[in-house]
């Protein structure tokens, strides 16, 4: 089973950069976007293979989730079930026979980390929704995090620490999601890989130097990691300031 997960940074813009061929040339059998920045009835698709789901923020242009699957989910959830965290549009979760799916876009802590205590509060909230998941089945969690756990996941860690995306805290909360049960699937195949990353800045040349930070992840319940075939990174891809990241999950 072949999972993709795209920051599309507003998925307008890229159906004018080819995002179908992508899409099509990428063949996942479930498909997650995050920052898709529209509402209902602002887009046609038509992709008759997937089944489509989506989750609009109440703010217009902002934020938003979509999943696409060749299989029929056996049901489909929005946001976390709770209203201080679920105007955003920023979780779906599908139940499948052998997992849940959570498709989310974390919250950014802004400049000058003006949000992180929001953010903070997020990630005690996220954690509590996926390990509660967890117990009943195992879990995939795929999307933009919008942290860099480890040094080696962004190029210039000393610069940056404390920079959003990059704060002790919520470094911390990552780690504490993975302690509960969670294996970063790219990790788990290349812990030591250097210069892989999912996001660059617009600003100086930051793709061409690739200048980037690893910020999309697919993160699985511990108990999936012997079902990790491969796991992987397009920077290839454009069309946004993140590329698709991918897992290839077998099962028997």
């Amino acid at each position: 089973m072949r999972l993709i997960s795209w920051n599309v940074n507003g998925l307008r813009a890229v159906m004018k950069k080819g995002f179908e061929d992508i899409f099509y040339g990428l063949d996942a059998d479930i498909f997650c976007l995050q920052e898709t920045k529209l509402q209902a009835g602002q887009l046609e698709l038509n992709l008759p293979a997937w089944e489509s789901f989506w989750c609009y923020a109440e703010k217009k242009g902002y934020s938003g989730t979509a999943v696409f699957t060749r299989t029929s989910p056996i049901g489909v959830t929005y946001g976390i079930d709770l209203a201080e965290h679920d105007a955003e549009g920023r979780v779906i979760t599908a139940e499948f026979e052998e997992f849940f799916l959570v498709c989310v876009y974390t919250p950014n802590a802004q400049d000058a980390l003006r949000r992180l205590d929001y953010r903070m509060e997020w990630e005690d909230a996220f954690r509590d929704y996926v390990t509660g998941l967890d117990a009943k089945k195992p879990v995939v969690i795929c999307g933009d995090l919008n942290v860099a756990h480890r040094e080696i996941d962004l190029k210039n860690p000393k610069t940056n620490r404390g920079n959003p995306g990059f704060s002790d805290e919520e470094r911390a909360k990552f780690g504490k999601l993975l302690e509960s049960g969670f294996t970063d699937s790219f990790r788990y195949l290349y812990p030591e890989l250097t210069g892989a990353y999912s996001w660059w800045s617009y600003r100086s040349n930051a793709r061409a130097n690739n200048a980037g930070w690893r910020i999309d992840y697919f993160l699985v319940s511990d108990r999936l990691r012997g079902n990790i075939d491969k796991a992987y990174i397009c920077p290839e891809i454009m069309g946004s300031d993140h590329c698709p990241v991918g897992l290839d999950l077998k099962f028997d």
